[in-house]
C-alpha cells in the first residue's frame, strides 16, 4: 500500500510550479520592456544622427547639398552590431546624398509626440533586412531654397536584438535565482511550521494503547486545533465506549452468578432427594430457571450486536425500511402469543412509513416493546401496535404503565420495578440502545384512561434517486 503524499513535497511543488509561471510571465514582460527600453535608446540615436545631416545642408547654385562631417559619417555608417543607412532628399524627393532606396515612411504613420522634431518612426525591410527607420522633415530656408527637405536614418534591428536580450538573460538570471531563494526559504518556513505535527506525532506514537487522555494543544498552529479537538472529542466517544464495555462486562457477570448459582443450588438439592416426585420438581423448577438464564443471555448478546448494528448505520450500511411492513410481520408473528394470553391485539399501519435503518436491530427494538407490553397487559387487555407518517412507531398497552419519575430509569441497564417481573431489567435498555443506534428520539406517555405508550420518533429517510 502506498503512503500517503507529502504534505511539505506538495506545498513545494505547487510553490514552483507557481513561481515558473510568474518567472515565465515575466519573462516576456521583461523582453517587451527591455526591446521598449532598447528601441527608445536607438530611437534617440537615429534622430540624433538624422539631426547632424540635417546640420550639414547647405544651397550651392540653387540646388541642395549635404555636407557630412567625417566624424558624424564615423559615427552611424558601420556598428559593430549591425549596419546603418542614410539618404537625403531635397525640397522635390530627388535624393541628394546617402543609400539609394531607402523605403519610406507607410501612408498614415504618425509623427513622434517623444521629441520636439518633424520625425516619424518606422519598421520596414531593406537589403533583406528588418531596420528601423527614422525619417526626419527638415525646413530649409536659403534665398535661393525655401522648402522641407528629407533625412533618412535607418538601422538594422541587430544592436536592438542584442541589447534587448542582455537584458532579458540578465532579467531572468535575477529571477530565477530570486525563485530558488523563495522556494528554499519556504521550505525552511514549512520544515518549522511542520514541527508540532511532528511533535504531536511522537506524542500519539509514544503513549500506550489504553491511554485515551486528550492530546496536549498548546503551542499548536491555530488550523492544527481543529484536529486535534476532533482527536479529542473521539479518544472522549472510545473512552465512552470501552467503560460502557467494562461495565456492560461486569454487569453481566453479576446478573449471571446469581441465577446460576441458584441453578447449582436446586440441582444439588435434587439430587439429595429421593422421591421421583422431588425430582420433577427439581426439574421443572432447572427448566424455568434455564429459560430465564437462556433469556438473559439473549438479551446480553442482543446488547453486543447493538454496537456492530450502529457502525454499519453511521459507515452507510442503514437500509430503507417500510416501519408498516416491521409492524404487520412482528405482529403476526405475536398473534398466538398474545391470544393465548387472553390480550386483544391490534395494528394501525394504513400507509407505508418509510425510515433508513438496520433490519435486525429494528426487528429487536419492536420485538422487545412488544414483548414487554405483553408481559404487563392483563387478560382482557388490549395492545395497539401503530406506525404513522412521517416516521414514528408506537406500542400502547393498557397496563399498569411507569411511574412519570421513572421513565428515565427504565431505560438503564437491569433497572427494575418491584411490580415488573421477574425480568433482567434489560428490554427497554436494548431499546434505549436501538434508538441511540437510529439517532431516534423516545419517549414514554400515560395512555387514556390507563396504560403505558412507548413512542419512538426516527429520522426522516433520504428518499431514493
Amino acid at each position: 500500500m502506498s503512503r500517503g503524499v507529502s504534505l511539505r513535497g506538495r506545498l513545494l511543488r505547487r510553490l514552483a510550479l507557481l513561481l515558473s509561471l510568474i518567472l515565465l510571465l515575466s519573462s516576456f514582460t521583461a523582453y517587451w520592456s527591455a526591446r521598449r527600453a532598447a528601441d527608445t535608446a536607438y530611437d534617440r540615436t537615429l534622430l540624433a544622427s538624422a539631426r547632424a545631416v540635417a546640420d550639414g545642408l547647405y544651397a550651392e547654385n540653387g540646388r541642395l547639398r549635404a555636407n557630412i562631417p567625417y566624424v558624424a559619417l564615423d559615427t552611424f555608417a558601420y556598428d559593430s552590431a549591425g549596419r546603418i543607412y542614410y539618404q537625403v532628399l531635397d525640397l522635390e524627393g530627388e535624393q541628394v546624398s546617402g543609400y539609394e532606396d531607402l523605403p519610406p515612411a507607410p501612408p498614415g504613420t504618425p509623427r513622434t509626440d517623444d521629441y520636439p522634431a518633424l520625425a516619424h518612426f518606422y519598421d520596414a525591410v531593406y537589403r533583406n533586412q528588418g531596420v528601423r527607420v527614422v525619417s526626419l522633415l527638415q525646413p530649409v530656408s536659403e534665398p535661393q531654397l525655401n522648402g522641407i527637405a528629407e533625412i533618412r536614418v535607418a538601422e538594422t534591428q541587430g544592436a536592438r536584438e542584442r541589447m534587448a536580450r542582455e537584458l532579458l538573460i540578465g532579467t531572468l538570471w535575477r529571477m530565477g535565482l530570486l525563485s530558488v531563494s523563495a522556494l528554499l526559504l519556504v521550505w525552511l518556513a514549512v520544515n518549522l511550521a511542520l514541527r508540532p505535527l511532528e511533535a504531536l506525532r511522537r506524542e500519539v506514537a509514544e503513549r500506550a494503547s489504553d491511554d485515551l487522555q486528550p492530546l496536549p494543544d498548546e503551542g499548536l498552529p491555530r488550523e492544527v486545533l481543529p484536529l486535534v479537538e476532533t482527536l479529542n472529542q473521539f479518544n472522549e466517544r472510545l473512552r465512552g465506549l470501552f467503560e460502557r464495555q467494562s461495565q456492560f462486562i461486569a454487569d453481566a457477570a453479576h446478573e449471571l452468578r446469581t441465577p446460576l448459582a441458584a441453578l447449582k443450588a436446586r440441582i444439588t438439592l435434587g439430587l439429595r432427594a429421593e422421591q421421583p416426585e422431588e425430582w420433577r420438581s427439581t426439574l421443572e423448577q432447572v427448566a424455568q430457571q434455564g429459560d430465564r438464564l437462556t433469556s438473559l443471555a439473549n438479551q446480553l448478546l442482543s446488547l453486543a450486536r447493538i454496537e456492530s448494528g450502529a457502525r454499519a448505520i453511521t459507515e452507510g450500511g442503514a437500509q430503507r425500511i417500510d416501519l408498516s411492513q416491521l409492524a404487520r410481520e412482528l405482529g403476526l408473528a405475536m398473534a398466538p402469543l398474545a391470544h393465548a394470553r387472553g390480550v386483544a391485539l391490534a395494528l394501525e399501519a394504513d400507509q407505508p412509513v418509510w425510515i433508513d435503518g438496520e433490519p435486525t436491530l429494528l426487528n429487536e427494538l419492536l420485538n422487545n416493546l412488544l414483548d414487554n407490553a405483553l408481559a404487563h397487559t392483563p387478560a382482557g387487555g388490549n395492545l395497539i401496535i401503530r406506525a404513522l407518517a412521517p416516521a414514528v412507531l408506537e406500542v400502547e398497552d393498557d397496563g399498569p404503565g411507569i411511574p412519570e419519575a421513572e421513565h428515565e430509569k427504565v431505560f438503564e441497564r437491569f433497572y427494575r420495578r418491584s411490580n415488573l417481573g421477574n425480568g433482567a431489567g434489560l428490554g427497554l435498555a436494548i431499546v434505549g440502545e436501538i434508538c441511540r443506534a437510529h439517532q431516534a428520539r423516545i419517549s414514554l406517555h400515560q395512555a387514556q384512561p390507563h396504560g403505558l405508550r412507548v413512542r419512538v420518533e426516527f429520522p426522516l429517510s433520504v428518499p431514493e434517486t
